[in-house]
């Protein structure tokens, strides 16, 4: 394994672009931290010397955002001997094979949390959007010549209506409070990683998937895109949801699958959709989805407010700043890849943070 000489300058790459200029700004007050930009396109010769080199990675959080040779993967990985931390620029993590990286001894955080607020309001304004069918009255009344008939535009009210939640962590827990405080509804959740006890600490109640998908009104989707999850929402999970629910998501695409999406909404099996995620990104103008009256769509953009973007530009330098001084960060995926980075980071650039052991 290649090295540097213990506390030397410490090296960063990242390509086009990072979340907020804040990250830069925190990153260049630090006297030991150099930070490399480079394009989709730069040429070779200039980005390997500098990942042959490199500690860090922040790295984007869509697919769409970077070319799959810079994903951080084994084939990544095998070019960055130094790499001791992979960064998200959010809370997805869809770039990152995670296993590799723990087999490595690499590091892998997100930002998850710093958008939660962003995420958890445009998951209601989808909500009441599709339900007001405020996006499809927008476009008639631009469209058409003539006086539109109001009473072929009749919506559901949502308060008191029942909320599923899949996936309750920062974003699904609080789209449950402003649910449960404004609207009066009830939420079910389903999370095979949190217990009863804390979902019922966030106002909603624990239940099996199938059970969420008989009974809500309103499925809203806030878990990560993993083998795990991807595809589950398909076919056979439509089926299941009530007569007239609608299906909400921010989390990310290939969650659910838009064929067999599309085909429990154009069939009236559910009643209509708030999609903010794609799979891939963004979505051609043809795509079938966007054809329907029933759905209302954007185009990723839940997590992008002012506030958001500088929030998550702020948390991650701050994480990286914490890692690349040896202190274990507090937003760590792969936990299980601290004590082989404790070798590494201590051959690299000396002993870790104390308070980390």
């Amino acid at each position: 394994m290649n090295s540097t000489p213990a506390n030397s300058s410490k090296t960063v790459y990242y390509f086009n672009r990072v979340t907020h200029p804040a990250f830069l700004e925190i990153l260049a007050a630090e006297p030991d931290i150099e930070v490399h930009k480079f394009a989709n396109d730069s040429p070779d010769g200039d980005v390997e010397p500098v990942m042959a080199a490199a500690h860090a990675y922040q790295i984007d959080s869509t697919r769409a955002g970077i070319p799959e040779k810079f994903w951080a993967n084994e084939a990544l990985l095998a070019n960055n001997p130094n790499l001791l931390l992979v960064s998200t620029n959010g809370a997805g993590f869809d770039t990152i094979d995670v296993a590799a990286c723990t087999r490595a001894g690499v590091l892998v955080v997100n930002q998850s949390g710093a958008n939660r607020e962003a995420v958890a309001e445009h998951a209601l304004g989808l909500i009441l959007s599709v339900s007001k069918r405020i996006a499809e009255t927008d476009r008639a009344l631009r469209a058409s010549a003539i006086p539109l008939d109001r009473n072929n535009f009749i919506g559901d009210e949502v308060a008191g209506k029942t909320l599923g939640v899949i996936g309750i962590g920062n974003t699904g827990s609080t789209l449950t409070k402003i649910c449960t405080t404004a609207l009066a509804m009830p939420v079910l959740a389903y999370d095979p990683y949190v217990d009863a006890e804390t979902i019922a600490a966030y106002g909603a109640t624990k239940v099996e998937f199938d059970d969420l998908l008989a009974q809500a009104d309103y499925v809203s989707v806030h878990c990560p895109r993993t083998a795990e999850t991807q595809n589950m929402l398909d076919a056979a999970a439509f089926a299941k949801m009530k007569p007239g629910a609608y299906f909400i998501t921010t989390a990310r695409g290939g969650i659910h699958d838009e064929v067999a999406l599309y085909d429990a909404l154009a069939g009236g099996q559910i009643k209509g959709a708030g999609l903010d995620v794609w799979d891939p990104e963004p979505p051609q103008a043809d795509h079938p989805l966007l054809s329907l009256e029933n759905v209302t769509a954007s185009p990723h953009t839940a997590g992008s407010t002012f506030t958001a973007r500088e929030s998550l530009g702020r948390w991650a330098a701050e994480q990286l700043i914490d890692v690349l001084n040896g202190r274990r960060p507090p937003r760590l995926i792969n936990t299980d890849a601290w004590p082989l980075f404790r070798e590494r980071y201590e051959k690299l650039l000396g002993p870790v943070s104390p308070e980390s052991n």
